[in-house]
């Protein structure tokens, strides 16, 4: 129901509840006074619907760049209203108003870079410079007078004739991000930024300029093989009618390079040398519209003799730089190729639930940190009106899906199992840097183990975390100051006593590389623990068996040595549920061993003396048992000093 309906009923009901108290003549008078002042106020509104030309438009500005639009033929008493809000990254966009002029690019570029580097020297400050510069240069201009960041200006045209409007990044803030601008003539609605385009066209793009001009100029070199036949150069964050130049040849071998521009979409948009027949390849590309997307540069071998040809090749990228057609172009200007992302990765070791060395595996709880700064990730504060994003759990990855961006994800080879993430948090700051940290328990595989010296051996635990995607995406970096192994880690059996961290290359089956990260302690076993148990009953062992040798009833010293043998068959099957059936022999193994065959020696040399006391030999018995009282407990020395010698 329309307000001037529900005013009009509220009006009659009154009016009916008047002409039970009042007379009619009075009424009448009423109503016509009444009907007078809705007429007046549906007037009013009408009135304030004005029929204004409205346009909208949106586009996307570099860091420090600014944008040029002439609004033509504006004539004397018009009232021109500008909106500009950021729609995407972290864009805080401001805007002047200023008459036709053809020298913007001196003035927002080289020169104003100039100036404000003089500013800083001469220890002032940028900010006050720029205002000063906008006072002079626009007849009026606006920052943050729109909600939020966003930037509102009003202007009433003083003379017929052509104007222009300058879009820039706020001063102070190097931000990026997608705009919506709105332009209206006489149309104060556009100030609120609501106003519906009506399908005019009042502004025209005059120009892009940047203070780090966008002429550059690249060179690469490298080679191509049968083993590997091509390679790629991502590129991205062109500006419409900015020109990409692109020259190469070959400098050696039977090379004849094949080159290729494609999109993100993998769609060929220029290709030269198709055939693989020249030395040297190029060409020029034109962008058209302004966007965010990925481009692709590829070089390829070409055939011969149905092998990809080998050699080394000169590569030059260039924007905005003609010469580059030449192969003579020198490199300068920003970075074309879009580099590797590094990611910054640390792993804080807080808690070792267990370590199964049958299962040759352990447990821990840890917490993993990694940062990196993606300018597709930007925002700007005042769209949420926060400092940063917080997402949990998974709504990140959701996220991701939904906005078409990508992030370093990663996997643990040697894991096994379900990892369960007990805390998965991302932040996200406004100029696009992303912070994730998992608190996570895991179950890690440790095929590194060797027991060659249990139960004094030291053993290396490993965590790897691998790279998902190459490192034409994402490198891994240390992230210093979060690394650590916490001081209660809650296993009692062992003794961590070093750690450190390295960062390898590791192949994808695709046969491209990317990084793992590997977090690798040392840890040795608590010694108290075999001393008590294990030590100390088998010397107690071998010195009981040796005192039977100061007696000379020869019986009753098989019983005992036959004893000691079963009991030491025992200990070992006792021992061998702590490790899984290897196939060596550990310095434990080798001592039972020796122990088991030192008391099956001893059990046969008591058997042949006893047979010699038997057939009437007690001389001959006596003087073999001479030598054994002494040689029993040497050759347990001997042989232990062997062992320890060979493991040590």
């Amino acid at each position: 129901m329309s307000e001037r309906l529900l005013r009009n009923k509220s009006f009659t009901h009154a009016l009916s509840q008047l002409k039970k108290h009042l007379p009619y003549s009075y009424c009448l008078g009423l109503f016509l006074f009444g009907l007078l002042l809705s007429l007046f106020l549906n007037l009013g509104t009408v009135y304030a619907q004005s029929t204004g030309e409205v346009e909208t438009l949106t586009g996307y500005l570099e860091p420090q760049n600014a944008k040029v639009y002439t609004l033509a033929n504006l004539k004397a008493g018009d009232t021109v209203y500008a909106y500009i809000k950021g729609i995407s990254g972290n864009l805080d966009p401001a805007f002047g108003f200023a008459r036709q002029r053809s020298d913007w690019s001196a003035i927002l570029g080289e020169d104003l870079t100039q100036k404000i580097d003089q500013a800083i020297a001469d220890k002032q400050d940028p900010l006050v410079l720029i205002t000063e510069l906008a006072d002079e240069l626009f007849l009026v201009w606006d920052d943050d007078s729109g909600e939020g960041y966003a930037a509102a200006l009003e202007f009433q045209v003083p003379e017929s004739g052509n104007y222009q409007l300058v879009i820039y990044s706020s001063p102070g803030t190097k931000s990026l991000g997608e705009y919506q601008l709105q332009v209206g003539i006489n149309e104060p609605k556009v100030l609120t930024g609501e106003a519906k385009s009506t399908g005019a066209q009042i502004l025209e793009l005059e120009g892009i300029i940047s203070p780090e001009s966008r002429i550059a100029v690249e060179n690469f070199t490298g080679s191509l093989t049968p083993e590997v036949p091509s390679t790629s150069f991502k590129l991205k964050n062109f500006n419409a009618g900015d020109i990409l130049y692109v020259w190469v040849e070959a400098i050696s071998g039977d090379l004849k390079p094949i080159v290729e521009l494609r999109d993100y979409g993998d769609k060929l948009l220029r290709t030269e040398n198709f055939s693989g027949e020249k030395t040297q390849a190029s060409f020029s590309y034109k962008f058209q519209d302004s966007n965010n997307k990925d481009f692709s540069l590829n070089l390829r071998s070409n055939i011969e003799n149905d092998t990809p040809a080998t050699g080394e090749y000169r590569l030059l990228i260039g924007v905005n730089e003609p010469k580059v057609l030449t192969g003579n172009a020198e490199p300068k200007g920003s970075p074309i190729v879009q580099k590797s992302t590094p990611v910054q990765i640390g792993l804080r070791l807080q808690q070792i639930t267990g370590i199964n060395q049958k299962e040759e595996n352990f447990g821990i709880v840890a917490s993993l940190r990694m940062e990196y700064l993606d300018p597709a990730l930007s925002f700007s504060p005042d769209t949420c009106q926060c400092s940063f994003k917080l997402f949990r759990e998974d709504k990140f990855a959701n996220f991701i899906t939904e906005n078409g961006l990508s992030f370093p994800a990663f996997t643990l080879p040697n894991q096994q199992g379900k990892r369960f993430s007990q805390n998965k948090i991302v932040v996200v700051l406004p100029n696009g840097r992303l912070i994730y940290f998992e608190r996570f328990t895991a179950t890690l595989q440790a095929p590194d183990f060797d027991f060659k010296r249990y139960p004094l051996d030291e053993q290396d635990f490993f965590i790897h975390i691998d790279s998902i995607l190459p490192q034409e995406e994402y490198v891994f970096q240390e992230l210093e100051g979060f690394t650590e192994i916490g001081e209660q880690l809650g296993e009692e059996e062992w003794i961590v006593t070093a750690f450190d961290t390295k960062i390898t290359d590791q192949d994808l089956t695709t046969g491209e590389t990317s990084d793992r990260f590997s977090f690798h302690f040392q840890a040795k076993r608590h010694l108290n623990y075999y001393i008590l148990r294990l030590f100390i009953p088998i010397l107690v062992i071998i010195i009981v068996s040796w005192l039977p040798f100061f007696l000379r009833d020869y019986g009753k010293r098989v019983d005992i040595a036959s004893g000691n043998l079963l009991l030491f068959i025992a200990f070992n099957f006792t021992l061998s549920d702590d490790l899984p059936r290897l196939g060596y022999v550990t310095f434990l193994d080798k001592i039972l061993i020796c122990m088991f065959l030192i008391s099956g020696l001893l059990v046969l040399l008591n058997v042949y003396l006893r047979r010699l006391e038997i057939a009437g030999k007690k001389d001959k018995a006596a003087k073999i048992d001479q030598f054994t009282i002494w040689g029993y407990p040497m050759l347990y020395l001997a042989t232990f000093s062997l062992i320890s010698f060979m493991i040590a």
